[in-house]
């Protein structure tokens, strides 16, 4: 890879890990923000949050996307870390629930400013080669992951010492990140910008909807977003289930309630291993793999993933070796549903193939499709976490697979439409 390359990839992983440090530490903070006096904060309140974060990415990729392909993409990334670094030091000084709300927001349009820029520059870099494309996608999804788990295992070990400090030195991490984007990328490494013949506002926003409607890309839809929703139950509304007290209602499930943040880093960071396992593997396989085929065996990854963690949550009564044969099928499971994401955004790169002045605006839509999933998942997750615990989380987790499932056979008969090429031989 080139070192243009390997800085974004790095600057991702940097700006992945504050966003993982704010979302861990704020569930801490939000759990014990009585005690800093604030008023009490619930399960419904954390999704809330959720929500608002990807709300405004979902809103801001698209529009920071048009604008990294008429400014540059470099000069874009530059304010994802700036949004970030303020909506932290303000995080830091509240305890108003309000003003919380509006520093997610803020966050999120951070994620929404940098995204959209990177991976149009991913897609630029690795056009009309798979095997680089895989490599570089499957790393971008592992900075991406490595950064949010990092960032949530930091929290679990560094809110205890630091406790709402925790925020300002996470806006110190955010500066990291636009020093590596503002030195680690050269103007003269990146495609130039295209200012569209001088179209502006509205006329450059129709233009894209107009690429949009043409690109078939919207086939991808709504099985990436039944993924993410998927992945979007076990970030904020799993971590609170598993730190806040034991809930006496759903005493029959062994992992809700009372773990402390130590434990919680732990397994994070053991997950995590596994996980970037799996998308270091799947990367490497694009060159032999149709995308559609790595996206359904993640899927079914994901079920197995599932319904052993719904065996664990009620092996209290059994024998050692039964929850230590279904974490065996966890793990291969998750192994298996790490392929799944940077295979979505392979079929995505592909697709601005046919339009390489528009890289980043169509690279945007992984920020769509990440909120639009992340939404749905954190109302779901909170809502089933307050009435059924990890149970219902795990089953409202297993319906979401099953409905990415079906429109995968359609994408697949469509796949060398989207990816704008020949129908591919492969499995």
């Amino acid at each position: 890879m080139t070192r243009p390359l390997l800085a974004v990839i790095f600057g991702t992983f940097t700006l992945r890990l504050s966003t993982g440090l704010t979302g861990g530490a704020l569930v801490y903070y939000l759990t014990d923000l009585e005690q800093y006096g604030g008023p009490h904060a619930d399960a419904i309140t954390i999704a809330i949050f959720s929500a608002l974060f990807y709300a405004s990415e979902l809103i801001g990729s698209p529009l920071f996307g048009v604008l990294s392909d008429r400014l540059g993409h470099r000069r874009v990334m530059l304010i994802g870390p700036a949004f970030g670094a303020v909506a932290v030091a303000i995080t830091a000084l509240t305890t108003n629930l309000l003003v919380i709300g509006g520093t997610r927001v803020l966050e999120g349009a951070s994620t929404a400013a940098s995204v959209p820029s990177i991976l149009g520059f991913i897609a630029f870099a690795t056009a009309g080669d798979d095997a680089a494309r895989g490599r570089a996608t499957a790393r971008f999804e592992a900075a991406t992951l490595a950064g949010l788990l990092g960032g949530f295992v930091l929290s679990g070990l560094l809110f205890p010492l630091l406790g709402p400090g925790v925020f300002l030195l996470n806006a110190g991490l955010y500066g990291v990140s636009f020093l590596i984007y503002r030195f680690g990328v050269p103007k003269h490494a990146e495609p130039p910008p295209h200012p569209d013949q001088g179209m502006r506002g509205v006329a450059a926003l129709a233009r894209y909807r107009d690429i949009l409607l043409g690109s078939h890309v919207w086939l991808l839809a709504p099985t990436w977003i039944a993924i993410n929703a998927t992945l979007g139950l076990f970030t904020s509304a799993t971590l609170f289930q598993l730190v806040n007290q034991p809930d006496p209602k759903f005493s029959d499930q062994l992992l809700m309630g009372g773990l402390s943040p130590a434990m919680v880093s732990l397994g994070l960071a053991v997950g995590g291993l596994l996980f970037f396992a799996g998308i270091f593997y799947w990367g490497t396989r694009f060159a032999s793999m149709r995308r559609t085929t790595i996206i359904f065996y993640g899927i079914c990854g994901g079920a197995a993933l599932l319904v052993a963690a719904f065996a664990i949550n009620h092996s209290a009564a059994l024998p050692l070796v039964v929850p230590v044969a279904l974490a065996v099928v966890a793990v291969a499971g998750l192994f298996v549903l790490a392929g799944a994401t940077p295979a979505a955004i392979g079929l995505l790169a592909d697709v601005t193939e046919a339009y390489p002045d528009d890289r980043g605006a169509i690279m945007g839509l992984y920020s769509v499709f990440l909120g639009l999933g992340q939404i749905v998942g954190a109302i779901l997750g909170g809502i089933a976490a307050e009435t059924w615990g990890l149970d219902g989380i795990f089953g409202v987790a297993l319906v979401l697979l099953g409905i990415a499932l079906i429109p995968l056979s359609h994408l697949r008969r469509y796949e060398h439409v989207v990816a704008g090429r020949p129908a591919a031989t492969h499995a």
